[in-house]
């Protein structure tokens, strides 16, 4: 059975930086697109980063771009996103996702989720 398993949350000051992982287990990623969301309480779920199976294509949502950076290592079937410049509104549970083709930045089109890791910016 397919798995996403998400770690490396926390608590951390504004300014601070965390690298969160997904380790894939149960099948194959490498061929998957994958990407990160997070979601805040009373808000919707949206879009932090998106990376294409091969490495060669990432997106990041305006919110972000400049502080966080997605990668993955297709050898160890697992994905990161690393988080600087941390400030309060990034807390938010952060989930990752995989899907077949292309990566999107529609939640909807992601296949396999992860359970998720919270991660608390304190002001």
């Amino acid at each position: 059975q397919a798995q996403l398993v998400e770690s490396g949350g926390g608590l951390v000051q504004a300014g601070g930086s965390l690298r969160l992982s997904c380790a894939a287990s149960g099948r194959t990623f490498s061929k998957y697109a994958m990407g990160w969301f997070r979601q805040a309480p009373g808000k919707e779920r949206e879009f932090v980063a998106a990376i294409s199976w091969n490495g060669d294509s990432t997106s990041f949502a305006d919110s972000v771009k400049g502080r966080f950076t997605i990668s993955r290592d297709n050898a160890k079937n697992t994905l990161y996103l690393e988080m600087n410049s941390l400030k309060p509104e990034d807390t938010a549970v952060y989930c990752c996702a995989a899907r077949w083709n292309i990566p999107t930045r529609s939640s909807y089109e992601y296949e396999y989720w992860g359970k998720g890791t919270q991660v608390t910016v304190s002001s």
